[in-house]
């Protein structure tokens, strides 16, 4: 696994990629730093894939860019999977509950479980894990912190 250090305007993002898919894009400051020691910076290289995220990145901070487009493969459960299926759904600017999350996967009992997979998301931004609001729209919970989910919210526009 290659990673690149992506210096955006809220903090450093971790974007880790592997066999020409991006595998994660996780917050430098929150995630398992061990993963770093397992992985090699790509400093020289340039690989492909971290390079176009980048740049994708880029256009998504300046406000130019409301979906990515890019090869991915998030490591996680099949129920998991689901999950960020469904939130690659939300549209730019919108958000939705935990519950009408479950909905959307067919499993309406399954909130806490789509909390925990979102809590899990290993591509953060990119699968928009951020858009998923609490009941009655409270902000709810978001592993880069909740500073940044109303950062994010601002910069796109959010309509709850």
């Amino acid at each position: 696994m290659r990673f690149h250090r992506y210096r955006s305007p809220i903090g450093n993002l971790i974007l880790a990629a592997d066999n020409g898919f991006l595998c994660y894009c996780l917050w430098e400051d929150s995630m398992d730093k061990q993963l770093l020691n397992d992985w090699e910076e790509d400093k020289i290289t340039h690989d492909t894939v971290l390079t176009e995220a980048c740049r994708q990145m880029e256009e998504y901070f300046s406000g130019t860019r409301k979906s990515f487009s890019l090869p991915l493969k998030p490591i996680g459960t099949v129920f998991q999977q689901h999950a960020w299926q469904a939130l690659q759904k939300i549209p730019y600017g919108k958000t939705i509950s935990y519950a009408e999350e479950a909905r959307l996967m067919n499993s309406p009992k399954a909130v806490r479980a789509v909390g925990n997979a979102n809590r899990h998301n290993p591509l953060m931004i990119i699968i928009p894990c951020h858009r998923v609001v609490g009941s009655h729209g409270h902000i709810g919970g978001y592993v880069g912190g909740t500073e940044r989910k109303e950062w994010l919210y601002r910069l796109e526009n959010v309509c709850q």
